[in-house]
């Protein structure tokens, strides 16, 4: 099984703590979607003849599409590609652009989940992070959407500046009284070079504490788990039969492969990544050539890898896997350096199958590093 992940390259406009690549002007978007159709078309062999069994609209901010260009990018899909008649096909959005007409018109495409990014259900932290929709537009797009789909995902904010212990747990009671069945939750990360970088550097805003982030991700775990949701990830909660399957199989080193400007691909032994430039990427494609770069996965790139993603979810790491996968030496690597963090609480050992605790859970990318493998 493989997967298809798309990126639309647009958003209305730019949150203050976004890394990601967009532009808040959508002159080409047409011209985009076409491009990212002739892409398609273009690398419609990578994959093989491997069943695609989840698409994924990625951004910028997808929900700015329109129906045809919705639809003009899934016939391309269905005329290079076998797609799965059960796969998983997400569509992020914002709640300010799910007005009655755009849930209708999504409700009868082939896309079945959506992701939607609500960040808070607080107007302080909105504005705060220069987000395009408001409190109210928040609450009104969930309640539409759940009219029109039942996989529904949104994203929560924690270690917000400003944001309250108890204002954290009523965002939490919201998406659990309005039945939401997954959960993806971040910390508020300051990423260079962006506003809120800019604003904490220049005093206007106070740097969140490790103390704040440790506690709001400990309510976040105890709340919803308490209630249902399986803690399958790190930054991922889902009940039963709703986990995201996008996600499980970049976690799990499944094929997927990468469209439009910024882009990245993996096919088990090397990734590539597209051009973080829209300009450029079109002018590229309307040549006929990929704007991208690759680089081969070493055995202890892959080793790393396979590390830090499977320590993540709940899957864990296997011993045996490591040294079928990379060898004996990796095997032995992982054990050693692996007893000290048994020794502290932070792992555990199940049928040679190594675990984060709940104790590690917090840490676990600090975790993960440790045990690496440094040539």
């Amino acid at each position: 099984m493989s997967g298809i992940y798309i990126h639309i390259p647009f958003c209305k406009q730019a949150c203050d703590y976004c890394d990601f690549h967009f532009s808040t002007s959508t002159k080409k978007k047409s011209q985009m979607v076409d491009m990212l159709c002739r892409e398609l078309e273009i690398r419609k062999e990578e994959l093989g003849k491997t069943l695609i069994q989840t698409i994924y609209f990625g951004g910028g901010t997808p929900s700015l599409l329109d129906q045809p260009e919705l639809q003009k990018i899934f016939e391309t899909i269905h005329e290079n590609f076998q797609i799965s008649e059960t796969a998983e096909i997400t569509l992020e959005a914002n709640p300010d652009d799910l007005a009655e007409e755009v849930l209708q018109m999504l409700s009868a495409s082939p896309v079945n989940r959506l992701s939607i990014g609500v960040q808070s259900f607080f107007e302080k932290d909105l504005q705060l992070m220069n987000r395009a929709h408001n409190a109210t537009e928040a609450l009104d797009s969930l309640q539409r959407a759940r009219k029109y789909f039942d996989n529904i995902s949104i994203d929560l904010i924690y270690g917000i500046p400003g944001q309250t212990d108890n204002e954290w747990r009523e965002n939490l009671k919201i998406a659990l009284e309005l039945d939401i069945p997954h959960i993806s939750s971040y910390a508020l990360t300051v990423e260079p070079k962006t506003a809120l970088e800019k604003f904490i550097e220049n005093g206007k805003l106070k740097p969140v504490e490790d103390e704040q982030y440790r506690k709001q991700f400990d309510i976040l775990v105890e709340t919803l788990t308490t209630h249902g949701f399986e803690h399958y990830e790190f930054s991922n909660y889902g009940k039963s039969g709703y986990h995201s399957q996008n996600n499980m199989a970049y976690w799990l080193g499944k094929a997927y492969l990468g469209i439009g400007p910024s882009a990245h691909s993996y096919d088990g032994e090397s990734r590539k990544w597209n051009i973080s430039n829209n300009a450029l990427y079109i002018k590229a494609i309307e040549a006929g050539n990929l704007p991208q770069q690759s680089e081969k996965l070493s055995v202890t790139d892959a080793y790393n890898e396979y590390v830090m993603t499977r320590l993540r979810t709940k899957f864990g790491v296997s011993e045996a896997d490591l040294e079928k996968k990379f060898g004996i030496k990796y095997r032995i690597h992982f054990h050693k350096e692996a007893l000290k963090f048994i020794e502290d609480g932070l792992l555990e050992e199940r049928d040679e199958i190594f675990h984060i605790t709940n104790k590690g859970k917090f840490l676990s990318d600090g975790i993960a590093a440790e045990l690496f493998y440094i040539d």
